[in-house]
């Protein structure tokens, strides 16, 4: 019998999931490809903002990105997440644009808004795209392997870039934001060659506006009432809430606060990221090399805990313990997003509206990473970097066996919701989940 998460011969994927494979990683590459991620802190220092006014754009970005989800996501339901993809990339082009044309706090606000706006309208809607398409064309076996590959496609790119970051803004110090406005019209058009999803089967895509019953509040009902029926789906959603908002916080917000505070200077920022993209690239691709003697969720609970304990060692290390802790935090983040999306995408019952649920998932993790700015910001600003790190590792090392426990009782009562298995097969509540398994690598044990 062959192994659920066991990745099928390349020459059983059809050549049209082929293609939406590579459209897809076309699309998060170009999409993601922000050049101005290394340099956004200290770019708007330059333009006159204080760290309070920092750290509160991007407290309201997180809580502008919550209110866009509530809609969004149901939009991809009724429109189709492909047109969904092309309005994003639309709104991402100019919003990258803003601070060239406006850099003081106005424009820095308007910027992160519309990137909200930009990137709430593709959250949910790019994975619900790629996984209706593949399983449309009967390789639903390959998402786990398609959602790893295109990430580490998109960090591959960011290594070869960021370092490129600085130079450049020596010959033009709006290049950054230009050339991220650049690549957002490249994602443009990959949504536009985005081929429409074959109705192979009654959940596969969404159904036509005018073959569906209600609208928007039809389909936030249905989400809602998916929700309140299984409350492991819930427990599942919130189980991600730490790892994202860790990573979001340390990779984003305190990156270039963390290396300015060990004498780390900004010229050497983007090789940093690019280091620290390049483990993330890594461990992405290949979330098969964890072992299976765990279930994914017992990977993600644990994986969560070790980024606490990351962050509590960069309280204590030298420049060049903080660099090799940063890209040591950052490959562990690229081995849990993949195996956490198939979990949650796994425990969506078929037929419920897959982009909406995915969108309530990315409003729970922004607004945590909400509060989680606004607190940064306070600590910065009273110069409390450490007990920042410290009690963010504390919080996250309490909750996590906590919420472990709740999830390991739910899965005894039915034991084939959020095993990562996506099929109608029981096991036994206690029996590890295989994950992936690369025909080129041997598994580690």
């Amino acid at each position: 019998m062959p192994k659920p998460w066991a990745r099928p011969p390349e020459a059983a994927l059809p050549a049209a999931a082929r293609r939406i494979i590579r459209l897809n990683n076309g699309f998060q590459l170009l999409f993601n490809l922000l050049w101005w991620m290394p340099v956004f802190y200290a770019y708007q220092r330059d333009a006159g903002l204080s760290e309070d006014q920092i750290f509160g754009i991007q407290s309201i970005y997180y809580v502008a990105f919550c209110l866009f989800e509530i809609p969004t996501g149901a939009v991809a339901d009724r429109i189709g997440a492909r047109n969904c993809l092309r309005a994003g990339a639309v709104v991402m082009t100019a919003a990258n644009l803003t601070p060239v044309l406006a850099p003081s706090y106005t424009g820095f606000l308007v910027h992160f808004l519309a990137i909200a706006a930009g990137r709430s309208l593709t959250s949910g809607a790019a994975s619900a795209y790629l996984y209706d398409g593949l399983r449309a064309e009967g390789a639903d076996a390959h998402y786990l392997k398609a959602e790893g590959t295109a990430r580490a496609l998109g960090l591959a790119a960011k290594v070869l870039c960021w370092p490129l970051v600085g130079p450049l803004m020596l010959l033009l110090p709006q290049a950054p934001y230009v050339l991220s406005a650049a690549s957002a019209a490249g994602s443009l058009g990959c949504a536009l060659a985005l081929p429409r999803l074959a109705p192979h089967g009654e959940d596969s895509v969404p159904v036509p506006r005018e073959r569906r019953p209600g609208g928007f509040l039809h389909d936030t009902r249905a989400a809602l009432g998916v929700l309140r029926a299984s409350p492991l789906l819930v427990l599942l959603m919130v189980q991600g809430v730490a790892v994202f908002t860790l990573s979001r916080i340390c990779q984003v917000n305190l990156f270039q606060p963390v290396l300015l505070d060990h004498g780390i200077g900004e010229s050497t920022h983007g090789s940093v990221l690019a280091a620290m993209t390049v483990a993330e690239a890594v461990a992405s691709a290949r979330p098969q090399w964890l072992s299976r003697r765990l279930s994914p969720v017992s990977w993600v609970s644990l994986l969560s805990v070790v980024l606490a304990a990351v962050l509590a060692g960069l309280v204590m290390g030298g420049p060049w313990t903080v660099v090799a802790l940063l890209c040591a935090f950052a490959a562990v983040t690229g081995f849990v997003y993949p195996v956490q999306r198939k979990l949650i995408n796994d425990a969506i019952p078929a037929g419920a509206p897959r982009a909406t649920l995915l969108s309530v998932e990315s409003i729970v993790d922004r607004g945590v990473c909400a509060l989680a700015a606004v607190a940064a910001g306070a600590y910065l600003a009273a110069g409390r970097l450490d007990a920042l790190l410290w009690h963010s590792a504390v919080i996250t090392c309490v909750l996590i066996p906590v919420l472990h426990l709740s999830l390991s009782r739910l899965r005894r009562k039915s034991p084939r919701a959020g095993d990562g298995r996506g099929d109608a097969t029981p096991r036994p509540p206690d029996e590890p989940v295989p994950l992936p398994v690369d025909e080129g690598a041997a598994p580690r044990a």
